[in-house]
């Protein structure tokens, strides 16, 4: 805080003349000094702020002075001080029933005191007490700093926080769940407004008291700072991460306006909380990296190499027989927390034979504790059959598990979590062409049997080549199936030959036919309906 006018006139032993009565809860006395002005101008307010000192010795004051003080006390001027021995021998008394009336602080200064004198005398207290402020912020930097460094990590920086601000304070993370705060936090308001901005496409609006740049997060766009005011509230809340996303946020709120050095505090927290956060990030991707090692490893069949890579790491392998589990990347941080997990590249070395497509989280889990431990990702997951850690073993069943996720991830399978979870075993008992891609797949039917879709005649070829593949080539059953004559049956399947330029009496020929067949049944099964037109 600035010095008081009582400061100030104690300190030069200068005689108030007017104001001396209080006024108010604090008292004129006690309004703030920020700097002191000379001027003789008979209205000098055009060049004042508000909160100044204003030094005069009256050099054009005659008569009547109520229009000077109330222009003064309509600026705000703290005090008024004036200098007798120059143009005045006292004070005159018309400027001190002004001032009186108006409770304007008005005292004498000698002609023995140089206005000079006054002005060193205010600049002294003004930096005393910036030095002041300056010890204060890093007396509380170093307190944060303390706290950085305790077992509690970011929660204790959190807890230190709200007593230097003299309220509350709250650590949220990237999505805006609250993961930490002190009593009597207002986590709701601030949870509220960054889900009001997330919301806003390009932000507009996005701070009601502020701040500078911005973050993007979610479909909108975060300011880099955010001020919420209310009665008797204030909130300051900051993005953390070194980055243009934010990795989370904290929140911190007083019953009173922050004062700079408050603000200080809070931005030197800020950084204690992001470095936290980014050392923090840093030591889960290296543990990550190396578990990717230890699969890979693992998958290489050097078991013991793999064991001591992670016995460091406080992890361990599950026992045998173990279950294979392949999710998307986002899955990772979820199976982690249940299970040995690790990321495999698209471009790793892992695997010479079903090298994935796209980076996968895998996951070893003890067999019996795969679908409950798959279930838990929330996510698409495939699953494999029981497997070891022998290297072929192991190798089969991610491959398992990767089409099991294709299947989950394609949707229209069967499985749990409303088919969000898929094992291997159930992808098998949908037959061969349930363990093949299904968009390569489809693609080879449409291609085998587009000379049939596209022929012109109203017989339908391919329900026909359906009925007799499904009758195993026995005409009877089949015309009977179609409810036409055999004779126009064995024409259709004539033309069939005709056009696909295939012998049907060929099993091969018959076989990649069924399967085209089944793969475009499947597809029309997993399409939803179209519906109606409601246009006529």
């Amino acid at each position: 805080m600035p010095p008081t006018l009582r400061t100030v006139v104690r300190r030069m032993s200068l005689r108030p003349v007017a104001g001396i009565p209080g006024h108010g809860a604090a008292g004129v006395w006690d309004a703030a000094v920020r700097w002191v002005a000379v001027s003789e101008l008979a209205d000098p307010t055009p060049y004042l702020e508000g909160g100044e000192l204003l030094l005069t010795t009256g050099m054009r004051m005659e008569g009547d002075q109520s229009q000077y003080v109330a222009r003064l006390v309509a600026r705000g001027v703290a005090g008024l001080g004036f200098g007798v021995g120059v143009s005045h021998e006292e004070v005159p008394p018309a400027l001190v029933a002004a001032a009186e009336r108006a409770g304007l602080p008005l005292f004498e200064v000698p002609r023995e005191t140089p206005f000079i004198a006054v002005g060193k005398a205010v600049s002294e207290l003004l930096a005393a007490e910036q030095y002041d402020e300056i010890s204060r912020a890093f007396a509380a930097q170093g307190r944060l700093t303390r706290a950085a460094l305790r077992p509690e990590g970011m929660h204790a920086v959190v807890d230190r926080l709200a007593k230097e601000v003299g309220g509350w304070a709250a650590l949220l993370d990237e999505a805006g769940e609250v993961r930490h705060a002190t009593r009597g936090a207002d986590t709701d308001a601030v949870v509220s407004e960054l889900s009001r901005l997330r919301s806003e496409p390009g932000g507009e609006g996005a701070t009601r008291g502020g701040g500078g740049g911005v973050a993007r997060g979610g479909g909108g766009v975060l300011p880099a700072s955010l001020a919420l005011s209310g009665p008797g509230e204030h909130i300051v809340v900051q993005p953390l991460g070194g980055g243009a996303r934010p990795r989370g946020f904290f929140a911190v709120g007083a019953a009173q306006p922050f004062s700079p050095v408050t603000h200080t505090v809070i931005n030197a927290a800020g950084s204690l909380l992001t470095l936290a956060l980014e050392q923090g990030r840093t030591k889960l991707e290296a543990e990550r990296r190396a578990r990717t090692a230890v699969l890979e490893l693992l998958l290489a069949g050097a078991k013991e190499q793999a064991r001591a890579v992670l016995e460091p790491l406080g992890g361990r392998l599950p026992e045998e027989p173990l279950a294979v589990l392949a999710a998307d990347p986002d899955a990772l941080e979820a199976l982690d927390q249940h299970a040995f997990a690790a990321l495999l590249d698209a471009g790793g070395t892992a695997t010479s034979a079903g090298q994935p497509k796209h980076p996968l989280a895998v996951a070893l889990v003890p067999d019996a504790a795969a679908e409950k431990t798959a279930l838990e990702a929330d996510a698409p997951v495939g699953v494999s059959l029981p497997c070891g850690y022998a290297p072929e073993s192991l190798k089969g069943a991610l491959d398992q598990a990767r089409r099991a996720l294709d299947a989950a991830t394609g949707g229209g399978a069967p499985g749990k979590g409303g088919g969000r979870v898929v094992t291997f075993g159930e992808l098998a008992g949908q037959g061969l062409l349930g363990l093949l891609d299904r968009a390569a797949a489809q693609a080879f039917a449409a291609a085998l049997l587009a000379p049939l879709t596209a022929y012109g005649s109203r017989a339908d070829l391919v329900e026909s080549l359906r009925a007799y593949l499904d009758s195993n080539g026995h005409w009877d059953a089949a015309a009977q199936r179609l409810g036409v004559h055999r004779h126009t049956l064995r024409y259709r399947m004539k033309r069939v030959t005709e056009l696909l330029g295939r012998d049907l009496d060929d099993p091969g020929v018959r076989a990649e036919l069924w399967f085209a067949l089944e793969a475009t049944r499947r597809r029309r099964a997993a399409t939803p309906a179209s519906p109606p037109d409601s246009s006529r």
